[in-house]
Protein backbone atom coordinates (compact mmCIF):
# COMPACT_ATOMS: atom_id res chain seq x y z
CA UNK A 1 0.00 0.00 0.00
CA UNK A 2 1.38 3.42 -0.89
CA UNK A 3 2.26 5.71 2.01
CA UNK A 4 -0.35 8.35 1.09
CA UNK A 5 -3.12 5.74 0.88
CA UNK A 6 -1.93 4.15 4.10
CA UNK A 7 -2.23 7.48 5.90
CA UNK A 8 -5.71 8.00 4.50
CA UNK A 9 -6.65 4.52 5.68
CA UNK A 10 -5.58 5.51 9.21
CA UNK A 11 -7.54 8.76 8.96
CA UNK A 12 -4.39 10.86 8.95
CA UNK A 13 -4.41 13.36 6.11
CA UNK A 14 -0.94 14.65 5.31
CA UNK A 15 -0.59 18.40 5.13
CA UNK A 16 1.64 20.10 2.61
CA UNK A 17 2.25 23.81 2.00
CA UNK A 18 0.48 25.15 -1.05
CA UNK A 19 2.79 25.42 -4.01
CA UNK A 20 4.15 28.96 -4.30
CA UNK A 21 2.62 30.05 -0.96
CA UNK A 22 4.95 29.60 2.00
CA UNK A 23 4.03 30.90 5.47
CA UNK A 24 6.28 33.89 4.92
CA UNK A 25 4.58 34.67 1.63
CA UNK A 26 1.19 34.24 3.26
CA UNK A 27 2.11 36.74 5.97
CA UNK A 28 3.37 39.15 3.37
CA UNK A 29 0.08 38.84 1.56
CA UNK A 30 -1.82 39.55 4.78
CA UNK A 31 0.30 42.62 5.41
CA UNK A 32 -0.34 43.80 1.87
CA UNK A 33 -4.08 43.40 2.42
CA UNK A 34 -3.86 45.48 5.60
CA UNK A 35 -2.05 48.20 3.69
CA UNK A 36 -4.91 48.28 1.20
CA UNK A 37 -7.42 48.62 4.03
CA UNK A 38 -5.42 51.56 5.38
CA UNK A 39 -5.44 53.37 2.05
CA UNK A 40 -7.48 56.19 3.57
CA UNK A 41 -5.02 56.96 6.34
CA UNK A 42 -4.54 59.50 7.72
CA UNK A 43 -7.96 59.84 9.37
CA UNK A 44 -9.20 62.09 12.15
CA UNK A 45 -12.54 61.90 13.96
CA UNK A 46 -13.95 64.01 16.80
CA UNK A 47 -17.12 64.34 18.83
CA UNK A 48 -20.04 66.62 18.05
CA UNK A 49 -20.53 69.33 15.44
CA UNK A 50 -17.78 71.51 16.89
CA UNK A 51 -15.43 68.75 15.80
CA UNK A 52 -15.69 69.96 12.21
CA UNK A 53 -13.58 73.06 12.87
CA UNK A 54 -11.26 71.12 15.17
CA UNK A 55 -10.70 68.54 12.43
CA UNK A 56 -9.60 71.24 9.99
CA UNK A 57 -6.70 72.17 12.25
CA UNK A 58 -5.80 68.52 12.81
CA UNK A 59 -5.99 67.76 9.11
CA UNK A 60 -3.52 70.53 8.26
CA UNK A 61 -0.95 68.52 10.21
CA UNK A 62 -2.00 65.03 9.12
CA UNK A 63 -2.18 65.89 5.42
CA UNK A 64 1.43 67.07 5.57
CA UNK A 65 2.66 63.75 7.01
CA UNK A 66 2.58 65.12 10.54
CA UNK A 67 2.20 63.05 13.68
CA UNK A 68 -1.16 62.12 15.15
CA UNK A 69 -0.19 63.43 18.60
CA UNK A 70 0.42 66.92 17.19
CA UNK A 71 -2.80 66.77 15.20
CA UNK A 72 -5.07 65.91 18.13
CA UNK A 73 -3.49 68.56 20.34
CA UNK A 74 -3.83 71.34 17.77
CA UNK A 75 -7.28 70.15 16.79
CA UNK A 76 -8.93 70.33 20.20
CA UNK A 77 -7.19 73.63 20.95
CA UNK A 78 -9.52 75.19 18.38
CA UNK A 79 -12.53 74.24 20.48
CA UNK A 80 -10.83 75.17 23.76
CA UNK A 81 -10.19 78.69 22.45
CA UNK A 82 -13.67 79.23 20.99
CA UNK A 83 -15.56 81.63 23.31
CA UNK A 84 -18.83 80.67 21.65
CA UNK A 85 -18.51 77.05 22.76
CA UNK A 86 -19.95 76.76 26.27
CA UNK A 87 -18.76 73.23 27.02
CA UNK A 88 -14.99 73.38 26.50
CA UNK A 89 -12.26 75.79 27.59
CA UNK A 90 -12.77 79.54 27.18
CA UNK A 91 -16.46 80.34 27.62
CA UNK A 92 -17.21 77.02 29.28
CA UNK A 93 -20.18 77.03 31.63
CA UNK A 94 -19.00 77.28 35.25
CA UNK A 95 -19.65 75.14 38.28
CA UNK A 96 -22.46 76.09 40.66
CA UNK A 97 -20.17 78.60 42.40
CA UNK A 98 -19.30 80.39 39.16
CA UNK A 99 -15.83 78.91 38.58
CA UNK A 100 -14.76 77.59 35.18
CA UNK A 101 -12.73 74.45 35.87
CA UNK A 102 -11.15 72.44 33.08
CA UNK A 103 -10.13 68.80 32.56
CA UNK A 104 -8.10 67.28 29.73
CA UNK A 105 -5.94 64.31 28.78
CA UNK A 106 -3.81 63.21 25.85
CA UNK A 107 -2.29 59.85 24.86
CA UNK A 108 0.09 58.80 22.10
CA UNK A 109 0.96 55.57 20.28
CA UNK A 110 3.67 54.67 22.81
CA UNK A 111 1.20 54.42 25.72
CA UNK A 112 2.53 57.72 27.05
CA UNK A 113 -0.17 59.92 28.50
CA UNK A 114 -0.73 63.13 30.42
CA UNK A 115 -3.69 64.65 32.21
CA UNK A 116 -4.87 67.69 34.15
CA UNK A 117 -8.03 68.07 36.21
CA UNK A 118 -9.76 70.91 38.07
CA UNK A 119 -7.49 73.38 36.29
CA UNK A 120 -8.50 77.04 36.42
CA UNK A 121 -7.56 80.16 34.43
CA UNK A 122 -5.58 78.33 31.74
CA UNK A 123 -7.14 78.51 28.27
CA UNK A 124 -5.64 75.35 26.73
CA UNK A 125 -5.53 72.52 29.27
CA UNK A 126 -4.71 70.00 26.53
CA UNK A 127 -1.31 71.67 26.10
CA UNK A 128 -0.67 71.44 29.83
CA UNK A 129 -1.65 67.76 29.75
CA UNK A 130 0.93 67.18 27.02
CA UNK A 131 3.57 68.93 29.12
CA UNK A 132 2.70 66.61 32.00
CA UNK A 133 3.19 63.66 29.64
CA UNK A 134 6.49 64.85 28.20
CA UNK A 135 8.14 66.85 30.99
CA UNK A 136 7.25 64.95 34.17
CA UNK A 137 7.29 61.41 35.49
CA UNK A 138 3.59 61.69 36.33
CA UNK A 139 0.35 61.12 34.46
CA UNK A 140 -2.05 63.53 36.21
CA UNK A 141 -1.80 66.89 37.97
CA UNK A 142 -4.83 68.59 39.53
CA UNK A 143 -6.04 71.88 40.95
CA UNK A 144 -3.55 74.47 42.12
CA UNK A 145 -0.69 72.05 41.48
CA UNK A 146 -1.71 71.77 37.84
CA UNK A 147 -2.00 75.55 37.56
CA UNK A 148 1.40 76.14 39.18
CA UNK A 149 2.94 73.64 36.77
CA UNK A 150 1.30 75.39 33.81
CA UNK A 151 2.60 78.78 34.92
CA UNK A 152 6.10 77.35 35.34
CA UNK A 153 5.90 76.22 31.70
CA UNK A 154 5.04 79.69 30.44
CA UNK A 155 1.26 79.49 30.27
CA UNK A 156 -0.59 82.65 31.27
CA UNK A 157 -3.64 83.13 33.46
CA UNK A 158 -6.85 84.23 31.80
CA UNK A 159 -10.41 84.80 32.96
CA UNK A 160 -12.33 82.04 31.20
CA UNK A 161 -15.82 83.09 32.29
CA UNK A 162 -17.28 84.98 29.33
CA UNK A 163 -20.19 87.36 29.73
CA UNK A 164 -22.49 84.92 27.94
CA UNK A 165 -21.61 82.01 30.22
CA UNK A 166 -21.83 84.24 33.29
CA UNK A 167 -25.33 85.37 32.35
CA UNK A 168 -26.42 81.77 31.72
CA UNK A 169 -25.09 80.79 35.15
CA UNK A 170 -26.92 83.69 36.88
CA UNK A 171 -30.16 82.71 35.17
CA UNK A 172 -29.66 79.08 36.21
CA UNK A 173 -29.16 80.14 39.84
CA UNK A 174 -32.52 81.91 39.81
CA UNK A 175 -34.55 79.00 38.47
CA UNK A 176 -32.72 75.72 38.96
CA UNK A 177 -32.93 74.98 42.67
CA UNK A 178 -29.31 73.92 42.17
CA UNK A 179 -30.11 70.90 40.03
CA UNK A 180 -27.51 70.14 37.39
CA UNK A 181 -29.09 69.99 33.90
CA UNK A 182 -28.26 66.77 32.09
CA UNK A 183 -29.67 66.59 28.60
CA UNK A 184 -28.80 66.27 24.95
CA UNK A 185 -27.68 69.90 24.75
CA UNK A 186 -25.16 69.63 27.57
CA UNK A 187 -22.28 68.66 25.27
CA UNK A 188 -19.46 68.74 27.77
CA UNK A 189 -16.51 67.36 25.78
CA UNK A 190 -14.53 67.26 22.62
CA UNK A 191 -12.75 63.98 22.10
CA UNK A 192 -10.49 63.53 19.06
CA UNK A 193 -8.82 60.41 17.66
CA UNK A 194 -6.38 60.27 14.77
CA UNK A 195 -4.25 57.85 12.79
CA UNK A 196 -1.38 59.38 10.83
CA UNK A 197 0.40 58.40 7.62
CA UNK A 198 2.72 56.11 9.57
CA UNK A 199 -0.24 54.21 11.00
CA UNK A 200 0.25 55.58 14.52
CA UNK A 201 -2.72 56.46 16.71
CA UNK A 202 -3.19 59.24 19.26
CA UNK A 203 -6.10 60.82 21.09
CA UNK A 204 -7.10 63.90 23.09
CA UNK A 205 -10.04 64.79 25.27
CA UNK A 206 -10.85 68.17 26.85
CA UNK A 207 -13.82 69.74 28.63
CA UNK A 208 -15.12 72.33 31.04
CA UNK A 209 -17.16 69.55 32.57
CA UNK A 210 -20.79 69.24 33.48
CA UNK A 211 -22.45 72.63 33.63
CA UNK A 212 -23.16 73.89 37.17
CA UNK A 213 -21.49 70.86 38.76
CA UNK A 214 -20.42 70.80 42.40
CA UNK A 215 -17.20 72.71 42.96
CA UNK A 216 -14.37 70.19 42.70
CA UNK A 217 -16.23 67.65 40.57
CA UNK A 218 -14.16 65.85 37.93
CA UNK A 219 -15.69 63.64 35.25
CA UNK A 220 -14.28 61.04 32.92
CA UNK A 221 -12.56 63.34 30.43
CA UNK A 222 -9.12 63.53 32.11
CA UNK A 223 -9.10 59.90 33.22
CA UNK A 224 -7.08 57.57 31.01
CA UNK A 225 -9.19 54.48 30.30
CA UNK A 226 -12.47 56.26 30.96
CA UNK A 227 -12.66 59.36 28.78
CA UNK A 228 -9.86 58.28 26.44
CA UNK A 229 -7.71 55.27 25.66
CA UNK A 230 -5.20 54.48 22.90
CA UNK A 231 -3.57 51.15 22.07
CA UNK A 232 -1.52 51.40 18.92
CA UNK A 233 -1.87 47.68 18.21
CA UNK A 234 -5.66 47.86 18.20
CA UNK A 235 -7.29 51.28 18.11
CA UNK A 236 -8.46 54.24 20.16
CA UNK A 237 -11.68 55.36 21.79
CA UNK A 238 -13.10 58.38 23.58
CA UNK A 239 -16.31 59.18 25.43
CA UNK A 240 -18.73 62.06 25.85
CA UNK A 241 -21.70 62.64 28.11
CA UNK A 242 -22.24 61.99 31.81
CA UNK A 243 -18.75 61.22 33.06
CA UNK A 244 -19.76 59.35 36.19
CA UNK A 245 -21.44 56.68 34.06
CA UNK A 246 -18.35 56.30 31.90
CA UNK A 247 -15.98 56.08 34.86
CA UNK A 248 -17.99 53.25 36.44
CA UNK A 249 -17.44 51.10 33.36
CA UNK A 250 -13.95 52.32 32.33
CA UNK A 251 -15.69 52.93 29.03
CA UNK A 252 -13.01 53.86 26.53
CA UNK A 253 -10.71 51.06 27.62
CA UNK A 254 -13.64 48.68 27.29
CA UNK A 255 -14.23 49.82 23.71
CA UNK A 256 -10.59 49.25 22.77
CA UNK A 257 -10.56 45.79 24.35
CA UNK A 258 -13.70 44.86 22.43
CA UNK A 259 -11.99 45.92 19.21
CA UNK A 260 -9.05 43.73 20.24
CA UNK A 261 -11.49 40.82 20.29
CA UNK A 262 -12.44 41.55 16.69
CA UNK A 263 -15.42 43.88 17.07
CA UNK A 264 -15.79 46.75 14.64
CA UNK A 265 -15.59 50.28 16.11
CA UNK A 266 -19.36 50.67 15.99
CA UNK A 267 -20.00 47.24 17.49
CA UNK A 268 -17.54 47.93 20.31
CA UNK A 269 -19.16 51.28 21.09
CA UNK A 270 -22.61 49.67 21.08
CA UNK A 271 -21.59 46.98 23.56
CA UNK A 272 -20.00 49.61 25.83
CA UNK A 273 -23.22 51.66 25.80
CA UNK A 274 -25.25 48.54 26.60
CA UNK A 275 -22.90 47.83 29.51
CA UNK A 276 -23.58 51.31 30.89
CA UNK A 277 -27.32 50.81 30.57
CA UNK A 278 -27.06 47.48 32.39
CA UNK A 279 -25.09 49.05 35.23
CA UNK A 280 -27.49 51.94 35.89
CA UNK A 281 -31.07 51.64 37.09
CA UNK A 282 -32.19 54.94 35.60
CA UNK A 283 -30.75 56.43 32.40
CA UNK A 284 -33.55 58.93 31.76
CA UNK A 285 -31.96 62.07 30.37
CA UNK A 286 -28.45 60.67 30.89
CA UNK A 287 -26.60 60.75 27.59
CA UNK A 288 -23.35 58.88 26.93
CA UNK A 289 -21.71 58.34 23.56
CA UNK A 290 -18.54 56.54 22.49
CA UNK A 291 -16.39 57.12 19.44
CA UNK A 292 -13.76 54.68 18.16
CA UNK A 293 -11.07 54.39 15.49
CA UNK A 294 -9.27 51.13 14.82
CA UNK A 295 -5.82 50.35 13.48
CA UNK A 296 -7.26 49.82 9.98
CA UNK A 297 -8.64 53.35 9.91
CA UNK A 298 -12.26 52.23 10.35
CA UNK A 299 -14.38 54.36 12.66
CA UNK A 300 -17.78 54.44 14.31
CA UNK A 301 -19.76 55.45 17.34
CA UNK A 302 -22.84 54.68 19.40
CA UNK A 303 -24.88 56.52 22.05
CA UNK A 304 -27.65 55.96 24.55
CA UNK A 305 -29.90 58.53 22.86
CA UNK A 306 -30.18 59.96 19.37
CA UNK A 307 -28.41 63.18 18.48
CA UNK A 308 -24.76 62.19 18.91
CA UNK A 309 -22.87 63.17 15.76
CA UNK A 310 -19.17 63.03 15.02
CA UNK A 311 -16.89 64.80 12.57
CA UNK A 312 -14.74 62.73 10.21
CA UNK A 313 -11.98 63.88 7.87
CA UNK A 314 -9.81 61.79 5.58
CA UNK A 315 -8.17 62.28 2.19
CA UNK A 316 -11.49 61.92 0.39
CA UNK A 317 -14.03 63.84 2.45
CA UNK A 318 -14.96 65.76 5.56
CA UNK A 319 -18.43 65.26 6.98
CA UNK A 320 -20.59 65.12 10.06
CA UNK A 321 -21.82 61.59 10.68
CA UNK A 322 -24.71 60.46 12.89
CA UNK A 323 -24.26 57.52 15.22
CA UNK A 324 -26.77 54.82 15.98
CA UNK A 325 -28.39 54.90 19.39
CA UNK A 326 -30.17 52.76 21.95
CA UNK A 327 -33.41 54.76 22.20
CA UNK A 328 -34.95 58.13 21.34
CA UNK A 329 -35.42 61.00 23.72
Amino acid sequence: MKRRNFLKFLGLTPTFPLVGCSNEQSNQHSSSSDDKILVNKPVVISTWRHGMDANKAAWTILSNNGQAIDAVEKGVMVTESDPNNSSVGLGGLPDRDGNVTLDACIMNHLHQCGSVAFLQEIENPICVARKVMEDTEHVMLVGTGAQEFALSKGFEKRNLLTESSKNAWLKWKETSEYKTPVNIENHDTIGMLAIDSNGNLSGACTTSGLAYKMHGRVGDSPIIGAGLYVDNEVGAACATGVGEMVIRTVGSHLVVELMRQGKSPEEACKIAVERIIQRHKNIKGMQVGFLALNKQGQHGGYAIYEGFDYAMTDSKQEELLPTKFFEKW
